[in-house]
């Protein structure tokens, strides 16, 4: 019977198809620009997600003081035995990489000229190997973890700034972990970009045994875990606040603070501009069914007079709009998907944002739960907005309907 109501809303949408394929039409562009706009935002959140994994490590390892405290000195609560803490932390199945990190701040000079810097003494092989895309070589050499010579690696705008180029001797100067001055000769081995002008202004790299002479230290300020996958990430973390209960245990997101912010503006942007689009797809959906119920009023009238139920009716029209909305919302989809294939093929460079100096290639996400619940949320809506109208109709006597013009 249901089948039957079906057919019959199926052909009542093709009796005026020039408004069928507008309402149609309509609901396929509001649906497409839902999607792509969730699309959009998705692959931000997966794009700044990977930024803060790489940078800090899908896990930091540390001291709970270092999380929580300003330091009187460098490493004040840096962490010892990092060769030990290591080798456990290896033993995990989901980590592939532990990399030490030194953090620390001071002078850097050329002789003529000395600027303020924000060092970090690693492991270069391991850390520049999973930094990827978001540390790009503008000159020279990556450090070598093997190299015996002091060496660093500069910003490229801070390598402006010093007039340095690779080959160019430089001094490090900093405080000790006994509050003393000291200074370390340097070799520029390359120069970087990490696309932020401002990090770029005060960048060094050093490796860990040049940073640990310039602080008259063994210690090193944290350790950066880098798991097989973004989805071990809340599990490993609670492995290992099991294994090392004197330790903190933080995950990416909990310092990446400009990915919540840019998730919570997306969100709040984006989430407006889907209920508006929706709000619009529903009323044209709304006002396609107000038209066709009013033109066939006395058809309405006939049919109850016959003996079918309002209920009845009210189903048929409901159809309709599923009909209408629902074919609008699966074009809609399919043409969201053939754009994000597009761009994937011919890449399309959006310009730098605010902060930054390098663009980035547009990428749509295809997100399938994203999609579904859009497509089936029109359905829905269509199908409620078209109910609606069709009770308040079928509210009028039959008489009136039948004598309606």
């Amino acid at each position: 019977m249901k089948l039957s109501w079906l057919k019959f809303a199926f052909y009542n949408t093709l009796r005026n198809r020039r408004r069928s394929a507008i309402t149609v039409v309509i609901a396929a562009l509001g649906t497409a620009a839902i999607l792509l706009a969730g699309g959009f935002a998705y692959s931000t959140y997966e794009g700044l997600a990977q930024i803060s994994a790489r940078s800090t490590g899908h896990l930091t390892i540390g001291k709970p003081q270092h999380f929580t405290s300003d330091q009187d000195v460098p490493l004040q609560y840096g962490l010892e035995n990092a060769a030990a803490l290591q080798s456990k932390l290896l033993a995990d199945p989901a980590v592939r990489y532990v990399l030490p990190r030194i953090e620390y701040s001071g002078l850097i000079s050329n002789g003529d000229k000395s600027t303020i810097m924000m060092a970090v003494g690693i492991d270069p092989d391991a850390e520049f190997s999973v930094k990827g895309p978001t540390l790009t070589l503008k000159e020279g050499e990556l450090l070598q973890t093997e190299s015996a010579e002091a060496e660093i690696v500069l910003g490229d705008a801070l390598a402006r700034s010093l007039k340095a180029k690779p080959g160019s001797s430089l001094t490090l100067m900093a405080s000790t972990t006994d509050g003393a001055l000291n200074a370390v000769d340097v070799t520029v081995k390359g120069l970087v970009s990490t696309g932020v002008p401002d990090l770029d202004k005060r960048l060094v790299y050093s490796n860990i045994k040049t940073a640990q002479k310039l602080l008259n230290t063994q210690r090193i300020s944290s350790l950066g875990v880098f798991l097989n996958s973004m989805n071990a990430t809340l599990p490993a973390q609670a492995r290992l606040a099991k294994v090392f209960p004197e330790l903190t245990v933080q995950n990416w997101l909990e310092q990446a603070f400009f990915y919540k912010s840019v998730r919570d503006l997306y969100n709040r942007i984006f989430g407006a501009l889907g209920a508006i689009i929706s709000v619009i797809v529903v009323f044209v959906v709304a006002n396609a069914m107000a038209m066709a119920i009013i033109e066939r009023t006395r058809e309405v009238g006939t049919l109850r007079a016959m003996g079918t139920l309002p209920g009845q009716l009210i189903r048929s029209f409901s159809f309709e709009g599923m009909i209408l909305g629902g074919t609008g919302a699966i074009a809609g989809a399919l043409l969201a998907i053939t754009v994000a294939l597009l761009l994937m093929v011919f890449p399309v460079e959006m310009p730098p944002p605010p902060g930054r100096s390098s663009g980035y290639p547009l990428l749509i996400t295809i997100d399938a739960a994203m999609y579904a619940i859009t497509v089936f949320m029109m359905i829905a809506l269509s199908m409620l907005s078209s109910a609606f109208i069709a009770r308040k109709t079928l509210r009028q006597p039959i008489v009136d309907a039948l004598a309606h013009n």
